[in-house]
């Protein structure tokens, strides 16, 4: 992996999981040390984050991570709304079923397994599966690439409302019935169980977010 790539991903992973927070400045000196990287890989990084919109250029300070707020929550729904209903539709006309039947089952049993006590990261990379099943069976590099882009800012918005064990059960429910409803073949069926699904996020989104929203 070149060494502009390696950056570009650690960088952005710790900007989705809020490791660099909003407004955190991403000096070339100190990310270059802290990556293991020289100046020139580090500054073709932070171009491509900025490309992405987590990063943006402040006269004076450099990149900084660039801000989330609730007031992007209903903009960036809306766009989920349109481009993750009709994938559920087309991967349902797609014919393939197998895959999705077994995610049917595994986020069943894991709306049985969340807890207080238990960590979310399982649950985000079931979820994550389901993405990439979707994406397969769809098979649509164009709609990939957009929905590809939209999942960084909704993984950094979810953020906000941070993780609730009841909302995470109830969504692994959700995503079991999107599962579902693709391994029929029912396009309609499968628009209205994600519709639902995202109808149910965006509420508990508004609802439960945080503190973190003004985290400097």
């Amino acid at each position: 992996m070149r060494a502009s790539d390696r950056a570009y991903a650690e960088l952005r992973r710790d900007i989705v999981e809020w490791r660099l927070p909003p407004g955190t400045v991403l000096g070339e000196v100190e990310q270059a040390e802290r990556l293991g990287v020289s100046r020139t890989p580090l500054r073709e990084a932070l171009s491509r984050l900025a490309a992405d919109g987590l990063a943006v250029q402040q006269r004076g300070r450099g990149a900084v991570v660039s801000d989330v707020s609730l007031e992007h929550v209903d903009d960036l729904f809306g766009l989920r709304r349109a481009l993750e209903v009709e994938a559920a539709r087309i991967a349902a006309r797609s014919g393939v079923a197998a895959p999705f039947s077994a995610l049917a089952e595994r986020f069943s049993a894991a709306a049985g397994h969340i807890g207080p006590r238990e960590p979310s990261a399982p649950y985000y990379g079931l979820a994550a599966e389901l993405d990439a099943a979707v994406d397969a069976a769809v098979d649509n590099p164009y709609l990939e690439q957009a929905l590809r882009g939209l999942r960084v800012h909704l993984a950094r918005v979810r953020r906000l409302a941070q993780d609730d064990p009841q909302r995470l059960r109830a969504s692994a429910a959700e995503h079991a019935a999107i599962a579902r409803a693709i391994a029929s073949g029912d396009p309609e069926l499968a628009a209205a169980a994600t519709m639902l699904h995202l109808h149910h996020s965006l509420d508990h989104i508004k609802a439960h977010a945080g503190s973190r929203e003004d985290t400097p």
